[in-house]
């Protein structure tokens, strides 16, 4: 057996399959689970009782994470004039309009996370086909469409994420990385759970959440305890 297959088993010989654990007690479980030389990203998975398909059950929304993710996430603005300025002001790694949306028609991707001011939502349109299917395109549902440009890139460099629901049902969202300190992961991972109980649709109908498992990237699945995650919401 490979060194690789010996940690895996390693780490799995931590984790009961058939038990849920609390969400404390998981977060805590999941750093000893972690075995990569780089440091692991920690995801939780929600299985939820919805039917993507339909529209009014497309579950969406952001979240922003008291502790961030743990990486410095690129944020590419598309504003002009003194928009422009703000969002620099604000951190943005790559500021522009019509010459970024041909580097990007292009080919280059070379960011993160996109916002852009209303007025240049017409141009960027033009690339919404390349922007979309990457979740790249900006949205003022999710905030990344504003007036205020600063606002919204620094939320996004703070630690704002965007979740969303997919085909199967299940959305995936990181919570940190292994190296993080347990109570970081746990503050994170509430907020998470917070964020997507609150997008419950008027239309789903029974169990909303059917399944949460949080595992680093090379770990095993560890089951959380689903009673805890429901009383969450009262």
């Amino acid at each position: 057996m490979s060194d690789n297959g010996k940690s895996y088993r390693a780490a799995l010989a931590k984790v009961d399959r058939d038990q849920r654990y609390p969400l404390e007690e998981s977060l805590r479980l999941v750093k000893e689970t972690a075995r990569a030389k780089f440091d692991e990203t920690v995801e939780l998975a929600i299985r939820l009782g919805v039917d993507p398909r339909q529209a009014d059950q497309n579950v969406r929304g952001t979240v922003s994470l008291p502790h961030g993710i743990g990486k410095t996430v690129r944020v590419l603005a598309f504003a002009k004039g003194e928009k422009e300025k703000e969002a620099q002001e604000a951190g943005a790694d790559y500021v522009g309009s019509d010459e970024l949306i041909k580097k990007i028609s292009e080919g280059w991707f070379d960011f993160d996370k996109a916002v852009a001011t209303p007025d240049m939502m017409a141009a960027v349109g033009r690339i919404g086909k390349v922007l979309g299917p990457r979740g790249l395109m900006p949205n003022p549902k999710t905030g990344t469409v504003s007036v205020d440009i600063g606002k919204a890139v620094k939320e996004i460099k703070a630690g704002k994420l965007e979740f969303r629901v997919d085909k199967a049902g299940i959305v995936h969202v990181p919570v940190g990385k292994a190296s993080f300190g347990a109570e970081q992961l746990i503050d994170n991972a509430k907020a998470v759970l917070l964020s997507i109980l609150r997008a419950k649709p008027a239309s789903a109908k029974g169990n909303y959440v059917r399944g949460v498992t949080v595992a680093t990237t090379m770990g095993p699945g560890i089951k959380i305890d689903l009673a805890q995650v429901r009383t969450m919401a009262a």
